[in-house]
């Protein structure tokens, strides 16, 4: 029996407008509030909504076998919130049909945990915080942008309240182990390691994003033939799907409906698969062995390095540059900062400085509006210049409050 934990990853970042050198001191919007709409209401029609009710009607249809999860960013969240509620009642509505797993994240798609243990820690909590407040679940399994893994990145998440993570099907992960099983944090065994399934995942977004024509019909059967040719002794297969490549049909729901319907009636009926949670995956499943990753890997390039997100000099100058500020900015209570603080931390900005060609990594749908990375890196550091500035004159604000008050006391 083969078992399918299907995940889809839901992100959108708050995006930079042309800030310039001009504009530091002067001027602290940071965003491009017009683009970040229409980005967002025209993915929620086009996408979102249609696949969300594809998706309730299968939960209703097949009830208790079909199963989901969702790994959702808190940016993404704030922007449905923003532009596009009723997305949100959507996801609350496949959450109350029941067979839904919400994943845990950082809440800004971050490369936090590369960066602070206790920074990690507060942006996983902000983002359990939310799915807690609109779908009434506990995250339990956690996913990092690019899939990031590392023994201290596994060990770490339990002290979150996480009890499983996501990991690349890799050498660097699996060595010569079969990636259809599941694993333990090498440092931690009550931490499961489950392990995507690249190949299958990319196939599939690639049958959703091409036109569907009478001479090019879907390949659900294909898919399902695929799945149960897996060697015997894979028996999970975990599918990690990004949402945005279902916005690339000219018709959405008549060209993915077909698809699904058929895969997930071909799948059930075979009897020899079924669908089930990370987290039943993880309860129901004995983990035979430990991996042992030592150097933090990602899922995001050929080599499975951090070059899509720090292999050159500036993106390893932002990165250093924005986290040196880690200090004062435990310090500030500001709402506004730290809203722009969260928002500075979204991976894609540092996705966007890539200048490897080789990588196979590819931007987050509809996000780099640069012209280069190059473009990308100067907004970025005057974005951070600003922000530096005015941390700089709240922190001095609150120290004269408090040498005032405690001249008074004296």
């Amino acid at each position: 029996m083969k078992t399918i934990s299907l995940i889809f990853a839901i992100h959108l970042p708050f995006r930079y407008r042309k800030y310039r050198f001009f504009d530091i001191g002067n001027n602290s919007h940071y965003y491009d509030d017009n683009a970040d709409k229409t980005i967002v209401t025209n993915m929620a029609e086009n996408c979102y909504l249609p696949f969300n009710n594809i998706l309730l009607k299968l939960l209703k249809k097949y009830k208790g076998r079909f199963k989901v999860a969702f790994s959702i960013s808190g940016t993404a969240l704030e922007m449905f919130n923003l532009y596009a509620p009723d997305v949100i009642d959507s996801f609350k509505k496949l959450s109350s049909a029941g067979s839904v797993e919400f994943l845990a994240e950082t809440y800004s798609h971050s490369l936090v945990s590369l960066a602070d243990s206790l920074l990690f820690e507060k942006q996983v909590k902000l983002h359990g915080g939310l799915i807690e407040k609109y779908f009434n679940q506990k995250p339990k399994v956690f996913r990092n942008p690019g899939l990031i893994y590392s023994d201290d990145i596994g060990n770490h998440i339990y002290d979150m309240g996480c009890n499983a993570i996501f990991a690349e099907s890799t050498k660097q992960v699996l060595g010569l182990k079969n990636p259809g099983l599941l694993y333990y944090n090498d440092i931690n065994p009550k931490v499961k390691v489950l392990i995507h399934n690249r190949i299958i995942s990319k196939y599939i977004e690639t049958c959703c994003s091409k036109k569907l024509t009478p001479e090019h019909p879907n390949d659900a059967e294909q898919l399902v033939k695929q799945i149960k040719a897996l060697p015997e002794n894979e028996k999970l297969v975990n599918l990690i799907l990004n949402y945005g490549t279902f916005d690339k049909c000219i018709h959405p729901e008549k060209a993915i409906s077909g698809l699904w319907e058929d895969f997930i009636h071909l799948a059930l009926k075979s009897e020899t698969i079924q669908f089930s949670t990370p987290s039943e995956i993880t309860e129901n499943v004995k983990a035979v062995s430990s991996v042992h990753v030592a150097k933090a890997v990602s899922g995001e390039s050929t080599e499975h390095d951090l070059a899509p997100f720090l292999g050159n000099e500036m993106q390893q100058e932002a990165f250093t540059k924005l986290y040196d500020l880690k200090y004062k900015v435990l310090l500030c209570t500001e709402v506004e900062l730290l809203k722009d603080w969260n928002y500075l931390q979204i991976s894609d900005h540092y996705n966007s400085m890539s200048t490897d060609n080789t990588s196979g990594s590819k931007l987050p749908h509809n996000f780099s509006t640069y012209d280069s990375p190059y473009e990308a890196f100067i907004v970025y550091m005057n974005v951070l210049s600003d922000f530096s500035l005015r941390l700089d004159n709240i922190l001095t604000q609150t120290i004269k409050k408090q040498t005032n008050l405690t001249k008074k006391r004296c």
